[in-house]
């Protein structure tokens, strides 16, 4: 049930960094509070007032206004599973489509050699692009799929001012599956990956917005001796492990084939399943090992953009069990897109497809239910909840303010249906991430763009040429 007010019963606060009033606000708090002409004030990095416009004026002389008129305020989106270093690969594989088949898998065969003849600053360049994209579509939070060079993610994340969870593409074993093997220059020992992900969680502890997280990139190139032993670590320090787990059936026939279990039931046998453990994609899974997410309260991310090329993701089911999940993109090589409104629409029509046709289900998630997978379960999936998620005072200020004066959203009178159903990236105009506003009127306030845009026209060919260079002599190597 909405709870519509125009009006609050808080303390009026006389002392504010940023006053942001006259749009229509979108809590997606438990209530699903909606503060029609409303107001949020924030002090330092959090929301200490919500009410309406007129009872802001009450407030003295806050240091900074920002005047939402026509605009509807909701949380940040929460992207729960990205790849920064594959962000120059958007488009590729389509256009390595059009000259022939693909190998598959694709993670093996395109990916990771791309990550792996990726240096620091090919990274760095590759996160502030990524990371920008990010706020011009609403998303103000990210947790990284695993890379290389996580040192350099960070550090262009703090630059942009986006907050998030970087962590190392960690891979210590080299199985031959489907005639594909890892490159060398992303392979470690299994020590050295232990430590290196240490490494990095310690490093960015005193950071404020941009976290380190442990890493293992899939059961098939992770040996259990790692997976077990960065659990234990994950556990003594109080972060997440960030994998993908059940993403295609080359993934559960490996699994059954080596282990004589799939791949959640693997896990569970290792002892490391646990809220600690974010699993991307989790797409093929047995009812079986759905009840070992729900009892071992594993978090993870639905990126419906590619998923329902896989399997029929079991999104409805997760999400009616209180199963922590969450919606991602996987980065703009695998959808092109970073916007996480196109991926709740995505969602909406496959789980139509997938669960409304079978059993004569009209509506089997709504975009106002998906809406919330995308800022509550995505903050729950990470870990966050307290902090993130939703508009509530006492929460860090995560915000961002979309145009609700479009033609295509005319007459659409509920601001919950409007962020829901009618909002995409392109509408959001203005982002405050933990206190600071970071874009407005579409203008990033943190980087120099077309600083950036010059360092991409002249580094990007050069990491096209060394890829399409790759690839070519991959595919020699496996014709001989």
């Amino acid at each position: 049930m909405t709870a519509v007010t125009n009006g609050s019963d808080q303390t009026l606060p006389m002392d504010v960094d940023l006053l942001i009033s006259g749009c229509d606000i979108v809590t997606m708090d438990a209530a699903r509070t909606i503060h029609k002409d409303g107001a949020i004030a924030i002090k330092g990095n959090a929301i200490v007032w919500m009410g309406s416009a007129t009872e802001s004026k009450k407030i003295g002389r806050p240091a900074s206004v920002i005047d939402g008129s026509g605009q509807v305020a909701m949380p940040g989106m929460i992207d729960a599973h990205v790849h920064t270093a594959q962000q120059f690969l958007r488009g590729k594989l389509s256009e390595l489509r059009s000259r022939g088949p693909l190998r598959n898998p694709p993670w093996k065969n395109y990916y990771v050699p791309f990550e792996g003849l990726l240096d620091p600053e090919d990274v760095y360049l590759s996160g502030l692009v990524a990371y920008t994209n990010m706020l011009t579509v609403g998303t103000t939070c990210f947790a990284e799929a695993g890379g290389p060079h996580p040192d350099e993610m960070a550090r262009a994340a703090i630059e942009v001012g986006i907050r998030g969870f970087v962590s190392l593409s960690t891979v210590d074993q080299n199985p031959d599956v489907a005639g594909s093997s890892v490159p060398r220059s992303m392979l470690m020992t299994t020590k050295e990956a232990y430590d290196r992900n240490i490494a990095l969680v310690r490093q960015l502890s005193a950071q404020e917005r941009v976290k380190g997280w442990l890493s293992l990139r899939q059961i098939i190139v992770c040996s259990p001796e790692l997976i077990q032993s960065l659990s234990a670590a994950a556990r003594e320090m109080g972060v997440k492990i960030h994998t993908h787990l059940s993403e295609g059936t080359y993934e559960v026939d490996y699994a059954l084939e080596h282990f004589g279990k799939r791949p959640t039931e693997y896990l569970d046998d290792l002892g490391v399943l646990g809220k600690h453990l974010h699993c991307a994609h989790s797409i093929i899974l047995a009812p079986e090992e759905v009840d070992l997410y729900q009892k071992h309260n594993v978090s993870a991310c639905h990126c419906a953009l590619g998923n329902y090329g896989v399997g029929m993701p079991r999104l409805q089911e997760m999400w009616r069990r209180r199963i922590a999940i969450g919606l991602g993109t996987d980065g703009a090589a695998s959808a092109g897109s970073l916007d996480l409104f196109a991926v709740a629409h995505a969602a909406r029509i496959g789980q139509a497809a997938s669960i409304g046709h079978p059993y004569h289900i009209r509506v089997p998630m709504s975009a106002e239910e998906l809406f919330a997978v995308a800022v509550n379960g995505g903050a729950r999936a990470l870990g966050v909840e307290n902090e993130i998620g939703s508009l509530e005072t006492g929460k860090r200020a995560d915000i961002i303010l979309a145009d609700a004066n479009n033609i295509d959203q005319f007459s659409a009178g509920d601001p919950l249906f409007l962020a829901a159903n009618l909002v995409v990236g392109r509408d959001v105009r203005t982002v405050v991430v933990d206190g600071r506003t970071v874009m407005k009127d579409r203008e990033i306030l943190t980087i120099d763009m077309d600083e950036l845009r010059h360092k991409l026209s002249r580094r990007l060919p050069g990491i096209m040429a060394r890829f399409d260079q790759a690839i070519a002599h991959y595919g020699k190597r496996r014709s001989a």
